[in-house]
């Protein structure tokens, strides 16, 4: 497939610079989770602190993720949320890690990401994945048919046309040359219109190697879920690499990882927050989806010998411990991948639990901090 014409996108708008004494830029991705006893209402009123957070102490990214039927997991609509975001923060670049493209039209995407861009002039980005974010049967009932498969198949067809729709250059005789993604380019064809610069950058996402190769073809930013799919990691960083092809949008690969990583206080209360993060995922990959179990429910399980070692196994790609302890499993895991930036997803019941991690990483690297005072979030 060749790669859509683009409007080539500013630098600055996907590669960062490593701040204090970080080796590359750190960044957040937000699952918005929902603990035990707690409200979608905190969850939600958690993310504005922490984008709050994220900005003021230099981290460069703030993306959240597309996930559904999950109820410790609030963010079914990324759209929705960055633009609540967007109210409240003022540099910080944010995104979605990322939108199930399969999930949607392309052109109510493009229009979402081009009323985000006009809220937020230069600072969105538009993170594009190709599994579902749920089962089976919930895909089916987002996209109102069986045919499941057709729509990962159909991915770069998908991406093609949102990519179109973005940059308003159907070509003359295509059914979509008069529908237009508003707001969008075309805003500026139109008498006396002015249209913004910016246009969202598309990164894909993923978990194995068919995003990596794709990304690579079409000189893409590509983010990896290392999180979820670790022992993937590095061969498909490498295929992405070995595929990348330069393109107006870059001139050389740029790859980030996103990382489970918490940081406390204490090793072992590290532990303790971990654990109950697992035992989520255990419920989860049981079909038992719910809340995020409190650190004292988690202790108190007795987890099977086939659980045990899911959990050991999940834990061991957690990064976690004290901060120089996260720094340093951090730092170990830039340089064995190569990543040109790191996510972070702190995983855990209390907000203030995952707001103290940030805290503490960005000390551990020396962060800068601007010192601003700013009011209470209201959800």
């Amino acid at each position: 497939m060749a790669a859509p014409d683009h409007t080539p996108s500013e630098p600055d708008e996907i590669r960062a610079e490593a701040k204090g004494t970080a080796q590359v830029p750190l960044s957040v991705l937000d699952l918005v989770t929902v603990g035990a006893g707690r409200t979608a209402t905190d969850a939600l009123r958690t993310s504005v602190k922490l984008s709050r957070l994220a900005e003021d102490r230099g981290f460069h990214r703030y993306w959240v993720a597309e996930h559904h039927s999950m109820p410790g997991v609030a963010s079914t609509s990324p759209a929705v949320i960055l633009a609540h975001l967007a109210a409240h923060t003022t540099r910080i670049r944010l995104g979605s890690g990322g939108v199930m493209l399969p999930n949607h039209a392309p052109l109510v995407i493009a229009e979402q990401f081009g009323t985000l861009e006009a809220m937020a002039p230069g600072r969105v980005d538009l993170g594009l994945g190709r599994a579902p974010g749920t089962d089976g049967a919930t895909a089916a009932a987002l996209r109102r048919t069986e045919r499941l498969n057709e729509g990962a198949d159909d991915f770069p067809q998908q991406l093609a046309e949102l990519t179109r729709f973005l940059d308003d250059d159907f070509p003359s005789g295509h059914p979509y040359a008069r529908i237009h993604a508003v707001p969008g380019p075309v805003q500026a064809t139109s008498p006396g219109g002015v249209q913004s610069p910016h246009r969202p950058p598309i990164w894909l996402l993923g978990s194995s190697g068919f995003s990596a190769r794709l990304a690579g073809t079409l000189g893409l930013p590509f983010a990896f879920a290392h999180h979820f799919s670790a022992q993937n990691t590095v061969p498909a960083l490498d295929l992405y690499r070995e595929s990348f092809r330069p393109s107006a949008v870059l001139d050389s690969p740029y790859a980030l990882i996103g990382v489970s990583a918490l940081a406390t206080d204490d090793e072992k209360e590290a532990r303790r927050q971990i654990m109950a993060a697992a035992l989520n995922m255990v419920r989860l990959r049981t079909g038992r989806p719910g809340l995020v179990p409190t650190p004292e429910e988690a202790e108190a399980y007795e987890f099977s010998p086939m659980e045990r070692e899911f959990v050991d196994s999940w834990n061991a790609n957690v990064v976690h411990g004290t901060a120089d302890e996260v720094r340093s499993g951090l730092d170990d895991l830039q340089k064995r991948t190569g990543a040109d930036e790191l996510m972070l997803t702190a995983n855990a019941h209390s907000g203030d639990v995952r707001l103290r991690s940030y805290e503490l990483i960005a000390d551990a690297y020396q962060l800068p901090t601007t010192g601003e005072t700013r009011a209470e979030p209201q959800a």
